[in-house]
């Protein structure tokens, strides 16, 4: 009888896992991770996710143990484990999820399917996401996505026939020994199924109340937020049986429950949008590493470049920057690896604008620091929030509004910034104006304790967006707008509204 093997990769569960399901139907199963070194050297990985992924390979270990089989937890590059593998034990069939993700997996899955097609394997893939491959465009993107999430649930396997790895099991690797960096949020979430379980059952019953409204501010959105961000993007939960378990919510809701009705019905919303991102890097993978619309190229200088600013990098990673919500965020972010959707989108906006960064590396290092890094969402979003796709309206943060905006009372930027705790409200979102009085009254000394701002925000924010519009303005760039949109341009939903205003779409990617 031949055997298949089971690659797992970003789909880390028994429930709703098609290649599983397909692979038991068909006779004896290896089931097995493949920890490949030249992905955790890439530029966004972070010990944080490594941790987060061993949670989950133990969750899972347990699973599969539960019904009699073995997950194998193999180190290599892929196509290396795959020969070492097949000329020890042959086998003709792979299966797995399809994979949208970073370019250095988008490149080791062309090699593995070359690898597969010289040896007679055959690679079966099947959709995790509500994403389509080889998509011509997206005028029947929205009817695709809702097919696939409406098909029932796929249950575990109740009896699978295992195989076993021709030669012993070994530990993974540490994170040391993949060489990467020691810095991990040391409150982050913990991986696994069941904890992700346990936070999806926590936001239907309870917090999914605070959602609309609550996911804006940095204080209330920790609660507010579902939280579910990480357990999707490693495939702890599938993006199907959450969809579901939300419309079973929402159906059986009693009708006085009319916060939790509107919070779970704008969840719903930013699952789709969930899609609508990640399709784009299916469709465009070379979007992580070059400007969307390729008139922008150049538009800002990259590292190296003639004008790059290694100063104001420097200054926004490890946040003194002297803008007070940015360098707490900052904080908050190397504590949790997380941050709600609208400070990230701040962050990103001050890079790109009054900082005048490229957005790669900005987006390598907060790829780093999420904790529920998905590339799809990250890197559209990236150049979302740069102007860089020449399709989207210009967006442009101020930290000293959304300071007042949403901490007015300045709880979040002291609990972040503890140098601040003294400091009188009326001075606490710009300090550098404070008089030295009073500056010796709290005890906090601008420019040394904490930071002046590194730019004046209103002229150079100013000058940014010129540059900007000036080069969005010129023909050669307008006319190749179209082709971008036709692309990439999301489409009205057939439930949607025809009037009033759909929120803004780089405010619904990341704040599941």
């Amino acid at each position: 009888m031949s055997l298949g093997v089971v690659w797992l990769k970003r789909d880390l569960r028994l429930h709703d896992h098609a290649p599983l399901v397909s692979a038991a139907l068909r006779g004896p199963l290896l089931c097995i991770y493949i920890i490949e070194p030249s992905l955790w050297a890439a530029p966004d990985a972070a010990r944080q996710h490594y941790g987060f992924l061993l949670e989950s390979l133990r969750d899972l270990y347990k699973a599969l143990r539960a019904v009699g089989g073995r997950l194998h937890v193999l180190t290599g590059e892929a196509v290396d484990v795959f020969e070492r593998l097949h000329r020890a034990q042959p086998f003709d069939a792979l299966y797995s999820h399809e994979e949208t993700g970073n370019w250095p997996s988008f490149q080791r899955d062309i090699a593995v399917g070359r690898w597969c097609r010289s040896r007679g394997v055959h690679w079966q893939e099947f959709p995790q996401f509500g994403v389509v491959r080889r998509l011509a465009d997206r005028n029947t993107w929205h009817k695709r996505w809702e097919a696939f999430v409406a098909q029932p649930c796929l249950p575990p396997p109740q009896s699978i026939t295992f195989a076993q790895l021709p030669w012993p099991d070994a530990s993974p690797p540490s994170a040391d020994a993949l060489g990467l960096p020691p810095a991990e949020p040391p409150h982050r979430q913990p991986g696994g199924r069941s904890a992700g379980l346990a936070v999806l059952d926590a936001f239907l019953d309870e917090r999914s109340g605070q959602y609309r409204g609550g996911i804006s501010s940095p204080l209330s959105a920790p609660s507010a937020c579902s939280r579910l961000s990480p357990y999707l993007a490693l495939g702890c939960l599938g993006l199907r049986e959450v969809v579901q378990a939300t419309r079973r919510q929402l159906a059986d809701l009693p009708p006085e429950a009319d916060r939790r009705r509107v919070g779970l019905t704008a969840f719903m919303s930013r699952l789709h949008w969930h899609c609508h991102f990640i399709q784009k890097l299916e469709s465009e993978p070379e979007l992580e590493l070059r400007n969307l619309h390729r008139g922008y190229d150049g538009l800002r200088p990259a590292p190296g470049d003639p004008g790059w600013n290694p100063a104001h990098f420097e200054a926004l990673v490890s946040g003194r920057t002297g803008w007070p919500l940015v360098d707490a965020c900052v904080a908050m972010l190397a504590d949790t690896g997380w941050l709600n959707f609208r400070m990230r989108a701040m962050l990103v906006s001050v890079a790109s604008y009054p900082l005048w960064l490229h957005w790669r590396p900005v987006g390598e290092w907060l790829a780093r620091a999420f904790i529920d890094y998905e590339p799809g969402i990250h890197w559209s979003q990236m150049q979302m929030q740069a102007g860089t796709t020449g399709i989207n309206t210009t967006r442009v943060y101020n930290p000293i509004k959304q300071a007042r905006d949403h901490d007015p009372k300045g709880r979040f930027v002291r609990r972040w910034l503890p140098a601040l705790a003294r400091v009188p409200d009326a001075w606490l979102f710009e300090p550098w104006r404070m008089p030295p009085d009073i500056q010796a009254r709290c005890g906090v000394r601008v420019g040394v304790d904490i930071p002046m701002p590194l730019v004046e925000l209103e002229t150079a924010t100013r000058e940014a967006k010129a540059r900007l519009h000036a080069l969005r303005a010129q023909p050669e760039v307008r006319a190749a707008k179209a082709a971008i949109v036709a692309r990439h341009g999301s489409r009205r939903r057939p439930d949607a509204p025809r009037r009033g205003k759909r929120p803004p779409a780089a405010q619904l990617a990341l704040d599941l």
